[in-house]
């Protein structure tokens, strides 16, 4: 093909102007980067509050299969209670919990020593497909996966 002087002038001043741009995306996401800049911003991170839910969590998969629990939340703390399997009998004391949308309809559920606030449990639950996925620490086989149903909403709504 056969350009004429006006668009290769045209394309040259285009590149041109498109490398000076760069180089200053790239000069201030370098200035963006250091340390004394990014030490100003503190990270905003947004609770749920689970206060009024109760939840069945019926355990197919890992440690907890064949155990449904429910969990009753209040403002800051959680009751877990086996409610159908083999752990039915079993007492656990009421735990304190953080709780953090992660997605869509996806929330991220800390449960923590009331005490020490060492991590006792985490799940990661999906209202849409209704999946909750599960990990306790401090066993060896930590992982359990099944179904999370919501008996009772709270008065937020749900992610």
């Amino acid at each position: 093909m056969h350009y004429s002087g006006r668009v290769r002038a045209a394309a040259a001043a285009l590149l041109t102007s498109g490398a000076v741009l760069a180089v200053g995306v790239v000069a201030e996401g370098s200035a963006a980067a250091h340390p004394a800049r990014t030490a100003t911003v503190a990270p905003s991170v947004k609770r749920f509050n689970m206060a009024g839910y109760v939840l069945n969590a019926a355990y197919t998969r890992g440690r907890n299969a064949g155990n449904t629990f429910q969990q009753t939340y209040k403002s800051g703390t959680v009751h877990g209670v086996p409610i159908k399997g083999p752990f039915v009998g079993q007492k656990f004391p009421v735990e304190d919990y953080v709780a953090m949308p992660i997605g869509n309809h996806e929330l991220y559920v800390a449960w923590l020593d009331t005490k020490t606030k060492a991590l006792l449990d985490v799940f990661v639950m999906n209202f849409k497909t209704h999946a909750i996925y599960d990990y306790a620490p401090g066993s060896l086989h930590p992982d359990s996966t099944g179904t999370v149903t919501v008996v009772k909403s709270g008065s937020s709504k749900a992610p």
